[in-house]
């Protein structure tokens, strides 16, 4: 039931084209496929997206920069660690 609802709710959230645009986390897990959890998590490690800081509770990504995360993640095979 928890999945249908999660599904219902990604479904519903828009994301503008604009490579610059400024997105909610909510729209940022949706585009990479996680929870915003994950998004937070990241941040804490250092290990995410780039991201642009508004205020002490507010956090926005750059569609672009979240596509270029994820296109320097991609690997050919397991033992790929994505050094030319």
């Amino acid at each position: 039931m928890t999945t249908q609802k999660t599904r219902t709710r990604r479904q519903a959230i828009s994301l503008p084209p604009d490579p610059a645009a400024l997105l909610r986390e909510e729209q940022a897990a949706v585009l990479l496929g996680h929870t915003p959890r994950a998004l937070q998590d990241w941040r804490m490690r250092g290990s995410g997206p780039r991201y642009v800081k508004i205020s002490a509770r507010s956090v926005r990504y750059r569609r672009q920069d979240l596509e270029l995360w994820a296109e320097e993640r991609i690997r050919t095979s397991t033992s790929d660690d994505g050094r030319p």
